[in-house]
C-alpha cells in the first residue's frame, strides 16, 4: 500500500470520528436546548445538519480510500455488507456507516418533511449507536489503536461524546419529573 493512501485512509476515518461526535454533540446540546440566546436556533440546527453531512462524506471516503489501499484486501462488497470473510473490526464501521446513512438522509428537508416527527426521532436516534460502534470500529482496526495518543484521542471522543448525552437525560428526566407526581 502507498503511504499516502495509508495517511489517506486513517486521516479521513479519524476526521469522520471527530465530525460524528460534533454532530452528536451539537445535535444533544440543540435538542436540550442548552445552547443560549446568542445565537438563533436556526443556526445550530444548521450547524448540526452540516456537521452531519460532513459526517457521511468523510465516511463515504474513507471507504474509498480504505477499498483503493489494497492492503486490507476489501472487495466492494465489504464496503456495503459485514461478513465474517473481513471480519467484525471492518464490520463494526460497515455497520456504523449505514447507520450515519440512514440517520443523515432522512434528514434532508425533502424527506423530514414527508415523515411523522416520532419516525424521525426514533431514526435520528441510531446516531448514538453509530457513534459507540465507529468508535469499536476505530480502536479494533485502527492501526495506531496500542498508542497512548490513540487511546487518549478515543477517551476524550467518548467523554465529549457522554457529557451532552447527560445532559439531554437530565432534562428529561426533569421534564418528566413534575408530570409523574
Amino acid at each position: 500500500m502507498s503511504d499516502w493512501l495509508w495517511y489517506l485512509t486513517r486521516a479521513t476515518g479519524i476526521v469522520a470520528s471527530v465530525l460524528a461526535v460534533a454532530a452528536l454533540a451539537w445535535g444533544l446540546f440543540f435538542s436540550s436546548r442548552n445552547t443560549g440566546t446568542k445565537l438563533k436556533p436556526n443556526w445550530w440546527l444548521a450547524l448540526h445538519n452540516w456537521l452531519g453531512g460532513l459526517t457521511l462524506a468523510f465516511v463515504g471516503v474513507h471507504m474509498v480510500a480504505s477499498f483503493l489501499a489494497g492492503s486490507f484486501h476489501l472487495g466492494v462488497k465489504d464496503l456495503f455488507i459485514p461478513s465474517g470473510d473481513i471480519g467484525w473490526a471492518i464490520g463494526w464501521g460497515v455497520v456504523a456507516a449505514w447507520m450515519f446513512a440512514v440517520t443523515v438522509i432522512p434528514s434532508m428537508a425533502r424527506i423530514r418533511r414527508r415523515l411523522p416527527r416520532k419516525v424521525w426521532h426514533a431514526v435520528h436516534l441510531i446516531s448514538i449507536p453509530a457513534v459507540v460502534l465507529s468508535m469499536v470500529h476505530a480502536f479494533q482496526s485502527g492501526s495506531d489503536s496500542a498508542t497512548a495518543y490513540f487511546t487518549r484521542g478515543l477517551a476524550l471522543l467518548v467523554g465529549i461524546s457522554m457529557y451532552p448525552i447527560t445532559i439531554r437525560l437530565i432534562g428529561l428526566y426533569q421534564a418528566r419529573r413534575p408530570a409523574a407526581a
